[in-house]
């Protein structure tokens, strides 16, 4: 045998046996611990929602994506979301945004992802970004794919509704509230509402929002606090001195609260659901306060923001990031880098009480 042949042999023999090995590791890949996760929310979890919107919440152009594997998809990060790294953490593939997915019946079934860039509870929260598709449509969303779901599937609505009861919904909305609404000065809100009647508006609107999820079907939730904003680049951005803002951080402490003491009633009120909480407020402040502990040391501005602080603007298209991203807790003048998602998601998997109650997302599954 030639030199040539023996080498094409060997290039043959090896990839036979990488295909053969990919197969094996498909077939003995352990069953995902739940039939599926369906996401609500805002541009923390949107992959690509707001794609083919008329709207100025965007993110499907580089250098967003520049460390995920699709490129840019429209996520609002350099790589995972939070519900990417949970997705594989209760075995199952990356959901698919719902302007995707929707096409296809059988993509349905193992989850889909709602959220929206500049999306809030309030309807009209956001508006400034003008195409979004606010936590109202997005369950209506979800209602459509129950019905599309319950079309496809031998067992009818019976199916639907066993598949939708075991799954698990991730709902993170509430920034756009207070960033995109009640501190914009053209909102006139904050001249109606002190903080403390705002933060009880919304926890009402978001407990009805929630339950409207319960009568669809849904028995298993996550429910993320809004994280602290008082920090964020876009905030730090507005003094000149760099400093945070107590003050945003201080809109914030009654919703978070109210939501906590809401999941509290819906739990005790509604027969078979478990509401859990995710408490990203806290997560933040103790990464914030010990980065190094957590594996960052920027923490004052953004990777690819613009401006004092990287924080003025957000990411520009094919604006080259900061090449160490691994280093910052944010990558925009918003949302918190690829490496702050892991974190999150791996707690809201595996912590324990103090960052995510009454049950951890493992946990939540085997319910």
């Amino acid at each position: 045998m030639s030199a040539g042949l023996q080498r094409l042999w060997q290039l043959l023999v090896a990839v036979s046996a990488l295909l053969t090995a990919t197969a094996a590791a498909q077939e003995t890949r352990a069953p995902p611990l739940v039939p599926a996760l369906f996401v609500f929310g805002d541009s923390l979890v949107d992959n690509g929602n707001n794609n083919n919107l008329a709207s100025l919440a965007k993110a499907n152009y580089f250098p967003y994506g520049i460390d995920f594997a699709a490129g840019p998809t429209g996520r609002f990060c350099n790589g995972y979301t939070i519900v990417d790294e949970l997705a594989e953490l209760l075995g199952l593939p990356l959901v698919r945004a719902y302007s995707q997915a929707s096409r296809s019946s059988e993509q349905l079934l193992e989850g889909v992802n709602y959220a929206s860039a500049a999306a809030g509870i309030l309807d009209d929260s956001g508006g400034n970004f003008v195409g979004r598709i606010p936590f109202n449509q997005q369950i209506q969303n979800f209602e459509s794919t129950i019905s599309q779901i319950a079309g496809a599937t031998a067992g009818g609505a019976a199916t639907a509704g066993s598949i939708v009861s075991r799954s698990i919904l991730f709902v993170g909305l509430g920034s756009n509230d207070y960033l995109n609404n009640y501190i914009m000065p053209n909102y006139d809100t904050r001249r109606h509402y002190t903080p403390q009647q705002f933060a009880d508006l919304l926890v009402t609107q978001y407990a009805s929002q929630l339950t409207r999820l319960y009568k669809a079907g849904a028995r298993r939730f996550v429910v993320a606090g809004v994280g602290s904003m008082g920090c964020i680049p876009t905030i730090l951005a507005r003094s000149v001195e760099g400093r945070c803002s107590e003050e945003a951080d201080q809109l914030v402490s009654p919703f978070n609260a109210g939501v906590r003491g809401m999941l509290d009633g819906l739990n005790a009120g509604l027969p078979g659901a478990t509401l859990t909480y995710l408490d990203n407020y806290r997560l933040f402040t103790l990464m914030l306060a010990n980065p190094a502990s957590y594996g960052f040391d920027v923490v004052d501005r953004g990777c690819c923001g613009i401006g004092r602080n990287g924080g003025q603007m957000t990411c520009l298209p094919f604006l080259p990031p900061c090449a160490d991203r691994e280093r910052y807790l944010f990558w925009d003048a918003y949302h918190p880098t690829a490496a702050v998602n892991l974190i999150i998601a791996r707690q809201a998997f595996d912590g324990a009480a103090d960052v995510v109650s009454p049950v951890n997302v493992r946990r939540l599954a085997q319910l």
